[in-house]
């Protein structure tokens, strides 16, 4: 099997090199003035590679409305913004990305271009799951990739197909944080809620294999399930 890491290096540079196309030429950014200076327009136009990192949590955190051509401009700094975000550098709610990436059509984005970010969506949840303790909880990873995606379900199928102690642990801080004043009895996910995950989450966590989640979690999740 190979490498979780491994594959998720090689799938951000898969991303890079998707967008290359878009992201190597220049481009004219105009937006609000009163919030960013001509000088930071400008800087964000140039290539994106070129883009210092501290401007790249703006463009990923900002309301649309501040840019004139916000889906241009995103789509331009989406693997940069993907690159911070799996690695933990990019300090912005996950849901909040994944919602800013629906606004910006990213599922009509190029062929290449949606490949490409499915295969890193697959490598990140992979690569969360597999060590404990991660980078951060896989709450994030996995808000941000079933939010963008529509749905729980293929990664909740991978998680319950991934028998090691790292993904059990990371399943019972998980529910620990889910099972918080009863959220899972109506999770939503994503910035603006656009995911309700309580009606796939329900049924997968009542019929995981034996041991998977402790019996204290097991009734508390029973008791939002069949109450």
């Amino acid at each position: 099997m190979t490498d979780p890491y491994r594959r998720l290096r090689d799938a951000l540079g898969a991303l890079d090199a998707a967008f290359a196309p878009l992201t190597a030429r220049q481009f004219t950014v105009e937006g609000c003035t009163y919030c960013y200076p001509p000088s930071w327009l400008e800087a964000l136009g140039r290539p994106a590679h070129l883009v210092p990192e501290e401007m790249i949590s703006s463009v990923a955190s900002e309301v649309p409305s501040h840019w004139d051509d916000f889906t241009t401009l995103y789509r331009r700094m989406t693997p940069r913004i993907v690159r911070l975000l799996v690695t933990g550098r990019l300090h912005v709610d996950h849901g909040l990305i994944a919602s800013r990436l629906l606004k910006a059509g990213w599922r009509d984005w190029s062929a290449a271009e949606r490949e490409a970010l499915e295969e890193v969506w697959h490598a990140w949840w992979r690569s969360a799951l597999s060590t404990y303790p991660g980078v951060e909880p896989v709450t994030g990873p996995l808000e941000t990739i079933a939010v963008c995606t529509g749905t729980t379900a293929p990664w909740l199928d991978v998680w319950a197909r991934t028998r090691t102690e790292a993904a059990d642990r990371h399943l019972h801080d998980t529910l620990d944080d889910w099972l918080f004043e009863w959220q899972l009895a109506d999770l939503r996910l994503g910035f603006y809620d656009e995911l309700h995950a309580t009606p796939e989450l329900l049924p997968w966590l009542v019929t995981l294999e034996d041991g998977r989640i402790g019996a204290a979690q097991l009734q508390e999740v029973e008791h939002i399930a069949y109450s």
